[in-house]
């Protein structure tokens, strides 16, 4: 039986990190890592990530970007906590986290000043579908159309000029969040829709887009995490099992 506060300790990307997280109650799913792989800040980029759970994206980019600052938002004291056990972890002096409410102003962070936000917004409409007896997991699953405006609102105030957000959402709701998204002058530039696999309807889309940029953006090829066998297909086993 899972102890309420207990904690794993979970290799990711083939054991190059580590990860503490609740051993019940929110754990991250592939969407996170997906969002990890997409974004690309640059070496010199100050990167914000709202709603970050334990960190784990703000964790990934890091090792794999080497950006200059991270600053991880989340609402949940305990996964909060998480963010920075998990920098210690993983010797990622860059990153702090804050436990902060994004749909106020967040302590002590000015806005316009980051080249790069990332969030992966809960999606699953509260109306719909059975929801986790589990508070944690009900919280960062589960949101509606004010709880996407609100982490879009986020992204916009704190971001630069010219500056980049990249989210993950499902598919299903594409239209509403490239409408939240161009409602706050942040114009999608690259989208790549995420399959589990060929031939079945896309389940989540990723987006990156910039601000107040021209309205031109890039369809990349599609993501199928498994092949018509069942397997991980080569793309996703990469981005699963390896820090390449």
């Amino acid at each position: 039986m899972a102890i309420a506060g207990a904690q794993s300790v979970d290799p990711i990307l083939g054991g190059a990190l580590r990860i503490v997280q609740p051993a019940c109650g929110y754990r991250f799913a592939i969407d996170s890592i997906l969002l990890a792989r997409f974004a690309r800040p640059a070496q010199s980029a100050r990167v914000l990530e709202l709603g970050a759970g334990c960190g784990v994206v703000s964790v990934i980019i890091a090792a794999l970007h080497r950006p200059k600052q991270i600053v991880a938002v989340e609402l949940q004291a305990q996964l909060a906590e998480m963010i920075a056990q998990n920098a210690a972890l993983n010797g990622i002096a860059m990153l702090t986290g804050l436990c902060a409410d994004l749909r106020s102003e967040l302590p002590g962070i000015t806005p316009a000043s980051f080249d790069y936000v990332v969030a992966n917004p809960p999606y699953r409409m509260v109306s719909t579908g059975r929801q986790s007896p589990d508070g944690q997991k009900r919280v960062a699953r589960s949101g509606d159309s004010e709880t996407l405006t609100a982490f879009v609102n986020a992204a916009s105030r704190y971001t630069k000029y010219r500056g980049k957000v990249a989210m993950v959402f499902t598919a299903s709701r594409t239209a509403e969040l490239i409408s939240a998204l161009t409602s706050k002058a942040l114009e999608p530039k690259r989208i790549r829709f995420v399959h589990s696999r060929p031939g079945e309807s896309a389940r989540l889309i990723l987006v990156e887009a910039r601000k107040a940029a021209g309205i031109e953006a890039l369809i990349e090829p599609p993501l199928f995490v498994y092949d018509s066998s069942g397997a991980y297909s080569d793309e996703a086993r990469a981005m699963l099992r390896t820090l390449a």
